[in-house]
């Protein structure tokens, strides 16, 4: 996941409540921090206001190093977020602290196709804007219009392009490895970039159980990847998603992000809520059995 390390100046995205069920899901959701994600700011951000998500206005295209993507009439970069798959927003409470939706009465601007722009109703009762189904999104740590910061983030936030399509989606999605680096809890599974992977207990070595806002907080490693250094490629697998795409899996384990992470080797989503662990060689959660 070319997180942070690209244009990953964050983050934690988010967000998340997982799809565990039962008394053990609320333990799940919502994930403590020691500190706050990386996509915090100690000063407001100028795109975010309430006055502004609100009031209404124009979405259109601007110009940048990435294309002609969307943006608000302020020229505010927009996003959207894979997890939504096109439909109602998965994201809530922290996840839309750090990317606040785009809601009000919003027409088509200069470029933008006004067939591909409509709405979706949020728990609020708000309506979010959406661009060819597509729940779109403001990212707290763009500081001034036309900041593409988010970008990328875990792989599961990004700019739109005209047709509606999130730039760099189906790069982010190739693939790429599973290998094993060095870290204070010994060696650990990272991807290709060096971003820490992690198991959740509750799939049980089976179909991932974490969708939605869980989702958020913990984006599933997905696409063809294969064994790097250290990796044994026998214990290298995947398992189908809700949304049709395959999940990698190592020793049966569906294998994840945590959004905390704010760079690669960063290990925070460590032992949360007692589910969630670091991966060793073996394919077993470090600090699991403990």
């Amino acid at each position: 996941m070319r997180r942070l390390g690209t244009t990953l100046a964050i983050l934690a995205m988010v967000t998340a409540a997982c799809s565990a069920g039962g008394a053990d899901e609320q333990a799940t959701t919502n994930p403590p921090t020691t500190a706050a994600p990386s996509t915090t700011t100690t000063q407001a951000p100028t795109t975010t206001t309430t006055e502004s998500e609100t009031s209404g206005g124009l979405v259109e295209l601007a110009d940048s190093s990435l294309g002609s993507i969307l943006v608000d009439g302020d020229g505010n970069v927009l996003y959207l977020f894979t997890p939504d798959a096109q439909g109602e927003s998965v994201c809530y409470d922290e996840c839309a602290g750090f990317w606040p939706p785009l809601v009000g009465d919003f027409e088509a601007g200069d470029g933008v196709d006004a067939a591909l722009l409509g709405s979706v109703g949020r728990t609020d009762g708000s309506e979010q804007v959406t661009y060819n189904g597509w729940p779109l999104y403001y990212f707290a740590n763009d500081a001034a219009p036309g900041d593409t910061n988010g970008q990328g983030v875990n792989e599961v936030w990004y700019v739109v392009d005209a047709a509606g399509n999130g730039i760099g989606l189906d790069t982010a999605a190739s693939g790429g490895l599973v290998e094993l680096a060095d870290s204070s809890l010994g060696s650990i599974l990272v991807d290709g970039d060096g971003n820490v992977l992690y198991l959740f207990t509750p799939d049980a070595q089976g179909e991932s159980v974490c969708y939605d806002e869980c989702a958020g907080f913990w984006p599933p490693l997905v696409g063809d990847f294969e064994a790097g250094d250290g990796v044994d490629a026998a214990l290298l697998g995947s398992v189908g998603r809700t949304d049709g795409s395959e999940q990698v899996t190592y020793n049966g384990w569906p294998l994840y992000y945590f959004a905390n992470d704010a760079a690669p080797g960063d290990t925070n989503g460590q032992g949360v809520n007692e589910v969630w662990y670091v991966v060793d060689a073996a394919g077993n959660g470090i600090g699991l059995g403990g």
